[in-house]
């Protein structure tokens, strides 16, 4: 029997959110360097090493645990000096180029100036190991003799431990098994799961001890010799298997079905080229970075939401990422339906926020999700997640016509509107609202979920159950992405027009109880007492991509996004710079999220507003080029953009983070108002705007029904747009309509 259903309407006071990444090290100050590769990745500093620092986040991971806390290299003692350090094009290598110090003599060996060796690191992972290389060449007049030494060590800390949670009990560290090349290091959760990290080191070190291991170099002028390490971690007792092939067979090997695996899903993905080569790098920067974060489950590729704090599936975040790459990659759509269906909630379970039909929040792997010390083992704590799943479902079958690979999935479906009515309505008012069933779930339960992300005017928190006004737009978009699932299926017509009776009473429904005439949009929520969230906040952007607003009220919204309220140079923040809770410095309340950003754009080109949606993608090209390797981040805070400055980095901020990622690529589709027709095989282009500094855009691969295409666009005549296709294969053909 399922226990009783109880929610929780209070608000969340300050300090209470007992998930809140509290770690007190900047992530932006670190500037780290990122790897990953399926559920294992790493955080390193500049110079390649993983540094023991109290709070600090770096170390290699592997499903939620930190199977290595420190890695770091010195020469004879000391930290060699760093000349570069750049991760490729593709996001899968990190290369780091050092010297050495001045090194003093110690009776054995001579001084050694500084700048007589190159030091380079590579790095990269596969099959939950990584793979090093460290190549150390002479540029010494005489002979050299140093020692080369690499200190290791393994906490295994569970990812919420990084993050700052605290545990009254661990598991059991074991000693560690030291071999001729190779130590492992051991421990045993209460969970009763061995994991393990094995290093192993080629060639052998001339000494090797449980925290350390030391080469001694002898170096000829101009000679050069390599180091392999290699890194595997394990949480089956196994993490020796596989490790008989030899290292440098291993490294190689790796590394090359690394780079063919990654040349396979470029050759599916359609790519940009445009008259602006630090727009090229953004969009180029962004497709690596997906191809980073995308893992392959059995049922096809998934975006993991972003590293380091969220590199596991997420719902939402992957079905949002899914949708603003739908015009390049339409594959990552149909692996992130066909996986959140697999794990879609099929019982009551008030632990995990779950009922049936319910589509998942995250998954966790750790040692403390394992044991219930965090309630994120498979948790639903998400209201939008399950009338997204169906909205992406309708959207990838406009994408690509393809209705026979979403007739597995119609019964997810269904279940997933079977939620909407019967759960999702928590108080029978004809919109859909959240409330959690246990205290350790999250409060908020929208994608500002952060503990004081929905208020009222004055600033007070709202009290639940809480209807966002994005949730009413996501669940309008459900119900007629249903019927038209149901139609390309050929069920019966009952239910497509039920469902579309049911969007339009919402629609009803909703511009009575949400638009605010005085505000000039739309409310934050209604909340438990059906009182309006007066608040202007950017979750209206969201609702003109739902399809929900009337065309007024769509150009009311848009207009009041634009202004410098909102817009603050960079992008449109998550608040109104007149609300009561503004901060610009906060995660929910005046920051700027890129993905917050790409989706208003979405709804705003649903409205034929493509203008205003290149002016958002301008702000978050200028963005991205002001920041490190051209990458959006998770989020920047919300302070006015000025002349030679930056965005004003989030201390915390996860980065890469898919659907930031995605963000610019949803936004350069919605500028140029691109759509598909499957049936006609008709790629088209409704009103393009180019956003300003760009006067050629070029999309090559465009793919449908098994005919690919290249679409050039230029500036013409003052503003207009002039279209050619360059190339095509297949029965394929382009329009542009203006």
């Amino acid at each position: 029997m399922n226990a009783p259903q109880t929610f929780s309407g209070a608000p969340v006071e300050s300090g209470v959110d007992a998930h809140a990444i509290t770690t007190g090290i900047s992530l932006q100050e670190m500037r780290p360097r990122m790897l990953k590769r399926d559920d294992t990745f790493a955080v390193l500093d500049r110079n390649g090493d993983a540094l023991p620092v109290p709070g600090g986040p770096e170390g290699l991971y592997h499903r939620d645990t930190r199977y290595l806390s420190r890695l770091e290299l010195r020469l004879s003692g000391t930290k060699p000096l760093l000349l570069s350090s750049a991760v490729s094009d593709d996001g899968a290598v990190l290369t780091c180029d050092l010297t050495n110090p001045d090194v003093a003599g110690d009776g054995r060996r001579p001084d050694l100036e500084r700048d007589q060796l190159h030091l380079r690191r590579s790095k990269f992972l596969r099959n939950a190991t990584c793979f090093e290389r460290i190549t150390v060449r002479s540029y010494a007049a005489a002979p050299l003799t140093l020692d080369l030494e690499l200190h290791y060590a393994a906490d295994f800390a569970d990812l919420f431990e990084v993050r700052g949670e605290r545990r009254p009990r661990r598991g059991t560290q074991h000693p560690p098994q030291i071999g001729p090349d190779s130590v492992t290091l051991a421990y045993t959760g209460l969970d009763a799961r061995r994991r393990e990290t094995r290093l192993r080191f080629d060639p052998a070190p001339a000494r090797i001890g449980p925290d350390r291991a030391s080469f001694a170099l002898a170096l000829a002028p101009g000679e050069r010799k390599t180091i392999l390490i290699e890194t595997r971690c394990d949480s089956d007792g196994t993490a020796g298997a596989g490790a008989s092939e030899p290292a440098r067979t291993a490294f190689l090997r790796a590394l090359w079905e690394d780079s063919r695996a990654r040349r396979a899903v470029l050759a599916r993905t359609a790519s940009v080229v445009t008259s602006d080569t630090g727009f090229d790098e953004m969009i180029g920067r962004s497709v690596a970075d997906l191809g980073m974060l995308t893992t392959q489950t059995p049922e096809g590729p998934y975006p993991y939401a972003g590293v380091p704090w969220f590199s596991t599936a997420f719902g939402r975040d992957a079905l949002v990422t899914a949708w603003l790459t739908l015009w390049l990659d339409p594959a990552i759509a149909l692996g992130v339906l066909r996986h959140l269906a697999a794990l879609q909630a099929t019982t009551t379970d008030p632990a995990a926020d779950a009922e049936p039909g319910k589509i998942l929040h995250e998954v966790r792997n750790g040692e403390m999700a394992e044991l219930g010390e965090v309630p994120f083992r498979r948790y639903y704590g998400s209201v939008d997640s399950t009338p997204l799943f169906v909205a992406l479902a309708g959207a990838w079958l406009d994408r690509t016509g393809e209705a026979e690979s979403l007739r597995p999935l119609w019964p997810n479906i269904e279940a997933a509107l079977r939620w909407i009515d019967m759960h999702g309505d928590r108080d029978g008012d004809g919109f859909v609202e959240y409330g959690r069933m246990t205290e350790a779930g999250l409060a908020n339960q929208g994608w500002k979920d952060s503990w004081d992300s929905v208020s009222h005017a004055d600033g007070t928190l709202a009290k639940g159950p809480i209807a966002l006004c994005e949730v009413q737009a996501y669940t309008h978009a459900a119900y007629l992405a249903g019927a038209r699932i149901a139609r390309a299926l050929g069920l019966p017509p009952r239910r497509a027009e039920a469902l579309e009776k049911q969007a339009a009473a919402l629609r009803e429904r909703f511009e009575a109880a949400f638009w605010c005439e005085d505000l000039g949009t739309y409310a934050l929520a209604l909340d438990g007492a059906k009182r309006p969230c007066r608040v202007r906040s950017s979750n209206a952007g969201h609702v003109l991509l739902g399809g929900i607003a009337s065309p007024e009220r769509a150009a009311a919204v848009a207009k009041q996004l634009l202004s410098g309220t909102f817009h603050s140079g960079w992008g449109i923040r998550t608040l109104a710079a007149t609300e009561a809770r503004y901060n610009p410095m906060s995660y929910h309340n005046g920051s700027v999220w890129p993905h917050d950003n790409a989706l208003i754009g979405l709804g705003l080109a649903r409205y034929g507003l493509c203008t205003e949606a290149a002016r958002v993608l301008e702000g978050m090209a200028a963005a991205a080029g002001r920041l490190d390797l051209r990458r959006l981040p998770e989020l920047f805070c919300g302070f006015p953009r000025r002349g030679g400055q930056s965005p004003t980095a989030y201390p915390v901020a996860c980065a890469p983070q898919a659907w930031a990622a995605a963000a610019p690529i949803g936004l350069l589709g919605a500028c140029l108002g691109l759509s598909f027709d499957p049936a006609a095989r008709i790629v088209r282009l409704e009103q393009p705007v180019l956003p300003a500094g760009l006067d050629r855009v070029t999309l090559r691969g465009l793919a449908l029904g098994g005919g690919r295409i290249d679409v050039s666009l230029r500036r013409a005549a003052g503003d207009s747009v002039a279209m050619s296709v360059s190339g095509r294969r297949g029965d394929i053909g382009a329009v542009l309509a203006v």
